[in-house]
């Protein structure tokens, strides 16, 4: 796997695993989606979020190897971190829309 590719792959799946470990509190789910979730819907966000992050940990490790990887995935995992801390207060709605976009935004310079 290319490492460029790798990077915003594993960037975006964090991202996506932060998002939906958020959703599935009260807060951040009134925020972005106005209501509270129920308790299925808050499990099955929590069980995706933590499946999200181990799938991040296995990109980075098919990457970069499991010497490297883990670090890769740590510091990526931050940045992802950090962007929807940073967005989630002001731009609910943009913060879950991001999950989409941002990977068809990233994808085309690989493809041309």
């Amino acid at each position: 796997m290319d490492k460029h590719f790798a990077t915003y792959l594993v960037f975006f799946v964090g991202y996506a695993a932060f998002l939906a470990l958020s959703l599935a509190m009260d807060r951040h789910h009134a925020q972005v989606l106005h209501g509270k979730p129920g308790s299925g819907r808050r499990l099955i966000l929590r069980l995706t979020g933590w499946a999200l992050l181990a799938l991040a940990l296995w990109l980075c490790s098919q990457a970069w190897g499991w010497a490297i990887g883990p670090v890769a995935w740590f510091g990526l995992l931050s940045a992802a971190a950090l962007g929807l801390v940073f967005l989630l207060p002001y731009a609910p709605r943009f913060a879950a829309w991001l999950v989409v976009l941002g990977p068809l935004l990233a994808l085309p310079p690989f493809f041309l």
